[in-house]
Formats: structure tokens, C-alpha cells, sequence
């Protein structure tokens, strides 16, 4: 009969970004420690709210099952003398494994003849197994910032108050500094404060109702959109349902109930996204808005409570409301009487990075290496770049981004174009700051990429020439997120730049504030994007030995790489494939390090290599403009003609020959071979396809 678990962490209210990837770390740790202490279990299911963590666990056996684990011991020859009879070796070995000397075994090993036993492992109960986990699984969630409290020494994200923890309907043994779990949980802090006795999950889930608490959070989730929606549609508008806010007071609140309240009308001359900020960002309410997408002078707040008096509910809210809009207002209208350039002396004040500069030179930098990419890419933009680069970090010094950090470049689009700046210019500074986070929107105009870029590439370049480089969880400087999205912006517009070539002028545009070695730092840079891209296709779903086998061959054009990717994985799918895949891979171990590609003609006596290199020679030449104009699935195409004469070749031919000319000839043709593909990848890498 199979029995279930359930564990609830009663805490002060956590912060709602920290719920839902503190439920993914719970399952997966605790999913992980049952396979390894070979416990069947049936599923697993995570539940919260701003106070509660919970996880529930069916089909779990009382007990492990007992296990025969073969164990090795000494060799043979330590373990019996010459007469047969066991040393001391063997019998420490025996009495170490509860075994007796006649229990022994001897088995044959790739080593030679070693003493074996069959240890019996009896299995331990479940509900110890769980006790002495279930600490270590509460104190290992990893949370951006944990704090201690009173004079605890273990940390958490907030203070633990509670721990309700069952295995089969008994209390687990568990101890966290002298707050021991029990059986009973707690309702709802206004509504149904109390503590209750639970005895199993579904007397947990009815028992949550009744003390007013949705506790599963996705019902918590459709809930709280139904009723926006509901209250939104009573004002004559519809709610913009923005997922993000939506997950964000679903941890907010433990018993949601939506309420609609109006503000002013001259808040609507505010543009749209100061409304949309003070109202999600700062209250998390929900913006309300007509059926062409206009803002109304409505919003929808979600208390955590069931509301009593709904004029009294909605006038507090309104209060509030009104008090963040006239301050929003107020530094719109402070702002307008300044153009953007105005702001651009005092950047001047503003510290990038101790030892990297002010943000004035920053924006220096950025449009240094935004002209060079424009130059490269469209020189026609060249001018409206630079001018969008000098104007990029001006609005940080704005009253309204200083009291709205969210609206950086938000509010420099809009500023931009009260001052009469172009269109393209005021777009590349909203856009450079795309994407915000991963998985976010890219820029959309060429402008707003070529800033992007190069803002990443002078904060990368920074970074690292002082030595700051991300390591296992630490990333102050975002540098690993800054790198994808370089990446992902690149392949997405399809530009062939050299990293090398732009990072070498980034670092080169710090002049004496570095003192790096440039070669080296940039090759620690193009090896750390080269990680995160090689990750980030395997993470897409997009094939990693394709990825590798091009990455082993070069990483200095994103979109180069690409491509060959592409063309690899497309290739893969041939019938020939496979055998041409195993014959390169012959092919490389033999030559090793050979670098000639001199071939002698004179020196070719067989007929299979005489052919194989007529029909190299063939291939180079149809092959080689393919490859030049970057049409790596055609050459590819191409070269599979190789695999039959290769395959005679290594058939019929000895290549490690007597005569050292012969044998650097034919070194040589493979060689040849060997770097031909390797001007798309290393398909030795893919070997593991064709197995």
C-alpha cells in the first residue's frame, strides 16, 4: 500500500518573484532525492501563497526495498596465500561488509581475479529517510536575497513560522532550531488566523478552503482573471490583462477579490507607459482600456481580503492612486521644460563603474562602436546612430526616470521627439535597451540594434578587462544575460560582425582605464559567448552536436556559425551521412596533427587513391565558390560524394606506407580532405548521430 507526503513551510509573506522558482527548485530537489534513495512515488504537486510553500507526494512505499549489492574487494592474490587460505586482507574485507570469510567470492575482472561479496542492504523506512532530508531540501531553496531573524542562525527568505509535515498521517521527526514540524497548518491571517490539525492532502486542500485560502495557485491565477475582467467590464472598458502582473498578485494574495476605481482624466496626458508603470510596477494594479487600446480613467485593484464595503475599498485605492499620478505628473511636466540634450552634461556625474567611468563615457563609447557596426552593416545610418548614442542615457538624469526606473529609455523616446529629434533616433533609444530580459522582445529598428550591441560590448569589455567574470551563480554585472542577448540579436538580424574585431575595439576604447591584455581578454570573451550560444541551442531544442561540430571550427560571426549549424543539421538527414560521418572521423585519428595539404600527384601509385583524388580535386572545385559565398548546404551537398572513394580508399590502401614520401602524400590528400570540411565543421563531433 502506498502512502503520501505532504509538507507545508508556513513563512512571513515572501516575495512574489521568489514563489514560483522556489516551487520549481522543491520539486526537482526532492525529485532527484527520492530517485536516488530508489523510492517509487507516484507524483508531485506544488502549491503557494504569499505564506505557505507546500508539496505533495502519492505513491510513496513505507520502506525502501531491500537490496543485494555486489561489492569488490582486494585481488585474489592478497586476499589467499599460497596455500589458499585467507589473509587478513580478506577477512578485514568480509567483516567491513557484515559478511563472513566463506561468503567470499571470486570474480574475473578486465584487472585480473578480485574478492567479491554480496552485501544485503536492508531498507530504511521512508519516513526516516524523510525526516532527515526534508531540512536540508527547506534550507537548500535558493533565494535572491535571505535574511536571519531573532537569534536563528539558519536563513530564509522571510521567517519560518511554521512546518506542517506528514508522511502516512504522522507527524515527521523534524527539527529546524527548535521549530519542530507538526500536524496542524494555518488559515488566512485576517480572515481565519487559527491553527488547524490537517491529517492528509485532500483533509489539507478542504481544510485551506474553509480558512479562506485559495491555495492552489493556478486556481488562485483564473480565479483573479475572472474577476478582473468581470469588474473592468462594468466600467465600459476591458482590463489589459499583462500575464506578468497576473502571475505577479497571484503570489500577492492568499483570498483574491477584485474591485474597479477610477482617477482623474488629466492623468491620461501622461504618456502611456508613465500610466501603465505607476500602476503595475508601484501598486500592481491592472490598467483599464477601451476597444481600440486607449487608456481609460479606470484601473482594477486586487485586495487580499473579501471586501465589506466596496466605496470604502475603492476610495483607498483611488487615494493612493492619485497620490503616484500627481507625482508622475509633476516630473513629466518638470522634464518637458528641458529637450533631451539638456540632460546629456549632467551624465557626467553619473558613475558607469568605479574603475570604467561616468556614464557620459560610456555613451562615448557606444557611439564609437555603434558607428563602426552601422558602417559595416548600413552606413546610411551612421549619422542618426551616432546621434541616437549621444542622446541613449541622457534620460537617467530625468526626474521622471529617477522617481520610475522601469521608464529609462521609455521616457528618452518621448523626450527625444518633444525636442524634435527624428523618429529613427527617438526609436534606437527606447530600443537599445531591448531586450529587457530573457526571452523579451528585441529591438526593432537597425538604430536601436547597433546601440544594443554596443552598449553589451563596453559592459562585457569593461567587465572582464578588470577581471570581473561571472562564476558558477555570480553574475553582479549581468554578464551572462548581456552575452545572450548580443547573441540573440545578431542571429535574429542576420549581420556578419567579428567579435573579435568588436570587442578588441571596445577594450580599446578604455584606453588607460584597463590594463588587460587585449588578445587575451577577448579570447576569454568569445570562449564565454561561445558557451552561452552552445547552450542556448541546446536549450532551443536546436541540435548540439551540429552546434558543436561548427563551433570546434570557428566562433567569430554568430551568423556564420549559424548558418553552418543549419547546414549540418540538414545534412544529417542524408542516407550517406552516417558512413560519412564514421569515415571522417577515421579519417582525423590518423592524421592527427599533420597540417600538409601538398599533394604529389607523381607519388600516387594505387588506383583507389588515384581516384580519390580525382575526385577531391573535383569537389574543391565545385565546392570552393559554395563555401566562399557562405552556401554551406550545398557544399556540403558536394562533398558527400567523397564517402565511397574514402571508404576504398581506407579499404585498399596502407596510408602509414615504408616509404616516408608516399606516406606524407597520403597524410596529405586526408588532410586536404579533412580541412575541406572543416570549413563548415568538425562532423566527427556528430559521429555520435550515426550510431
Amino acid at each position: 500500500m502506498t502512502q503520501e507526503l505532504l509538507l507545508e513551510i508556513g513563512t512571513e509573506e515572501i516575495p512574489a518573484g521568489y514563489i514560483n522558482p522556489a516551487l520549481d527548485h522543491l520539486k526537482q530537489r526532492l525529485t532527484r532525492h527520492l530517485e536516488s534513495s530508489n523510492l517509487d512515488f507516484g507524483k508531485i504537486t506544488t502549491l503557494a501563497t504569499p505564506r505557505r510553500l507546500t508539496v505533495m507526494v502519492t505513491g510513496l512505499p513505507k520502506q525502501q526495498q531491500d537490496q543485494s549489492k555486489e561489492v569488490t574487494g582486494p585481488p585474489k592474490q592478497a586476499g589467499f596465500d599460497k596455500d589458499n587460505q585467507p589473509t587478513k586482507a580478506a577477512i578485514g574485507f568480509a567483516q567491513s561488509r557484515g559478511a563472513k570469510v566463506e561468503d567470499i567470492q571470486i570474480v574475473k575482472t578486465d584487472k585480473g581475479e578480485y574478492l567479491m561479496v554480496v552485501q544485503e542492504i536492508k531498507g530504511e523506512e521512508t519516513a526516516d529517510l524523510l525526516s532527515q532530508f526534508i531540512p536540508e531540501l527547506i534550507l537548500s531553496i535558493p533565494f535572491p536575497k535571505s535574511m536571519r531573524w531573532a537569534d536563528q542562525t539558519i536563513t530564509f527568505a522571510r521567517p519560518l513560522q511554521w512546518i506542517l509535515a506528514l508522511f502516512d498521517g504522522h507527524t515527521l521527526d523534524i527539527d529546524l532550531e527548535g521549530l519542530k514540524a507538526t500536524n496542524t497548518t494555518r488559515g488566512h491571517r485576517f480572515h481565519s488566523p487559527q491553527t488547524v490539525p490537517v491529517n492528509s492532502i485532500s483533509h489539507y486542500l478542504q481544510t485551506m478552503e474553509a480558512l479562506n485560502v485559495v491555495v492552489n495557485q493556478h486556481e488562485r491565477k483564473e480565479s483573479i482573471r475572472r474577476q478582473v475582467m468581470t469588474v473592468a467590464a462594468s466600467s465600459g472598458g476591458q482590463v489589459v490583462l499583462d500575464e506578468e502582473l497576473l502571475d505577479t498578485v497571484t503570489n500577492l494574495v492568499e483570498f483574491p477579490n477584485a474591485i474597479c476605481g477610477k482617477f482623474d482624466e488629466k492623468f491620461l496626458n501622461l504618456p502611456q507607459e508613465v500610466l501603465t508603470t505607476s500602476m503595475k510596477s508601484h501598486q500592481k494594479y491592472f490598467t483599464v482600456a477601451d476597444d481600440k487600446g486607449n487608456l481609460l480613467p479606470y484601473f482594477v485593484a486586487v485586495n487580499n481580503t473579501r471586501v465589506r464595503d466596496e466605496t470604502l475599498s475603492r476610495e483607498g485605492h483611488q487615494r493612493v492612486l492619485r497620490a503616484r499620478l500627481e507625482d508622475g505628473l509633476f516630473f513629466f511636466n518638470a522634464d518637458k521644460k528641458y529637450r533631451l540634450e539638456d540632460f546629456i552634461p549632467r551624465l557626467s556625474g553619473v558613475v558607469f563603474q568605479a574603475n570604467l567611468g561616468t556614464m557620459a563615457e560610456k555613451s562615448a563609447r557606444i557611439g564609437a562602436l555603434a558607428a563602426a557596426i552601422a558602417e559595416s552593416v548600413n552606413p546610411s545610418l551612421i549619422t542618426d546612430t551616432k546621434r541616437a548614442a549621444e542622446l541613449c542615457k541622457a534620460d537617467l538624469v530625468s526626474d521622471m526616470v529617477g522617481e520610475f526606473p522601469s521608464l529609462q529609455g521609455v521616457m528618452g523616446k518621448q523626450y527625444a521627439l518633444n525636442g524634435g529629434e527624428s523618429s529613427a533616433v527617438a526609436d534606437g533609444i527606447e530600443d537599445h535597451y531591448r531586450p529587457l530580459r530573457a526571452g523579451s522582445e528585441l529591438p526593432s529598428s537597425a538604430i536601436g540594434a547597433f546601440l544594443s550591441i554596443a552598449d553589451r560590448i563596453d559592459t562585457m569589455a569593461g567587465c572582464f578587462g578588470l577581471g570581473k567574470i561571472p562564476t558558477g551563480a555570480t553574475d553582479p554585472y549581468g554578464l551572462r544575460r548581456h552575452g545572450l542577448a548580443l547573441i540573440h540579436i545578431i542571429e535574429e538580424n542576420g549581420w556578419n560582425l567579428s567579435l573579435k574585431d568588436l570587442f578588441t575595439h571596445g577594450l580599446e576604447l578604455y584606453d588607460d582605464k584597463l590594463e588587460c591584455d587585449t588578445a587575451q581578454t577577448v579570447s576569454s570573451i568569445v570562449t564565454f559567448l561561445k558557451t552561452r550560444y552552445a547552450n542556448d541551442m541546446s536549450n532551443r531544442g536546436i541540435g548540439l552536436e551540429a552546434a558543436e561540430a561548427a563551433l570546434a571550427v570557428g566562433f567569430d560571426d554568430i551568423t556564420d556559425c549559424r548558418k553552418r549549424i543549419d547546414a549540418l543539421l540538414h545534412i544529417a538527414n542524408h542516407e550517406s551521412f552516417d558512413e560519412l560521418a564514421g569515415a571522417f572521423k577515421r579519417v582525423t585519428n590518423i592524421i592527427k596533427d599533420h597540417e600538409s595539404t601538398i599533394i604529389n600527384p607523381d607519388l600516387l601509385s594505387d588506383v583507389s587513391e588515384k581516384r580519390l583524388y580525382q575526385t577531391l580535386t573535383s569537389v574543391i572545385a565545385s565546392c570552393t565558390p559554395h563555401l566562399e559565398n557562405k552556401e554551406y548546404g550545398q557544399a556540403l551537398t558536394g562533398m558527400l560524394v567523397l564517402k565511397g572513394d574514402i571508404d576504398r580508399f581506407f579499404d585498399e590502401v596502407m596510408v602509414m606506407a615504408e616509404d616516408p614520401q608516399v606516406r606524407e602524400n597520403r597524410l596529405s590528400m586526408l588532410t586536404t580532405i579533412a580541412k575541406l570540411f572543416l570549413q563548415v565543421g568538425d562532423i566527427s563531433k556528430m559521429y555520435s548521430l550515426a550510431q
